[in-house]
């Protein structure tokens, strides 16, 4: 059985940070791989004037990923899903001899109880949360932490997610990057017709 993370996003663009967190959680969680589900639309949002072209989005994120185990897809597009949920049971159906484990930052547990099913997914497969600056505390004080704190496992435990009853979940705490996709639109909105040096992997690739 393949362990992979799946790592949804609009990805617009993709950038340092989410490379750095996921060589983290790889290394973190025993992955094989961690794919980035490149999202051609994200429910919970207006649509938004800033968004770069589904195509752009997911170049950048190929970029991004260059030379690591960590994979971008537009597999959510190719499954025609638009929920989480839905995404999740169609990956798990056609990858059976796949461990799948859900990872997400903070500011998303702080509203996962918006998504749709989002007590269903936590059925679905494990869950991994990456701390992220400003967003740990609303995340602890999330009604979907309301929920899952009593699934909590400890991150001493993080490589041994297979094993894990669901619903399950570990709070991962990694050094933080600075560099968000809103910083980089608002200094270059134009972002997806000139990708700058900020869009680009490390010079040196870290292999996960």
């Amino acid at each position: 059985m393949s362990r992979i993370g799946l790592f949804g996003g609009s990805f617009n663009p993709a950038h340092r940070g989410h490379r750095g967190i996921s060589l983290q959680a790889i290394r973190a969680l025993e992955l094989d791989e961690l794919w980035w589900l490149v999202s051609p639309g994200n429910p919970l949002k207006d649509a938004a004037t800033d968004m770069a072209p589904f195509a752009a989005r997911l170049a950048s994120a190929e970029r991004m990923a260059r030379h690591s185990r960590i994979r971008a897809t537009d597999i959510e597009r190719r499954l025609g899903t638009r929920y989480t949920l839905d995404t999740l049971r169609k990956l798990r159906a056609r990858f059976p001899d796949h461990d799948f484990i859900w990872v997400m930052g903070a500011d998303n547990l702080a509203q996962f109880h918006r998504w749709r099913g989002w007590r269903e997914i936590a059925r679905t497969m494990p869950i991994a949360v990456v701390a992220r600056p400003g967003y740990d505390r609303r995340a602890r004080a999330s009604v979907a932490m309301g929920w899952l704190r009593r699934h909590a496992r400890p991150a001493g435990q993080a490589k041994r997610w297979t094993n894990w009853s669901l619903p399950a979940l570990v709070l991962l705490r990694f050094r933080p990057d600075p560099t968000s996709a809103t910083g980089i639109r608002a200094a270059d909105p134009a972002w997806h017709r000139h990708p700058t040096p900020n869009h680009h992997p490390p010079r040196t690739a870290m292999k996960g």
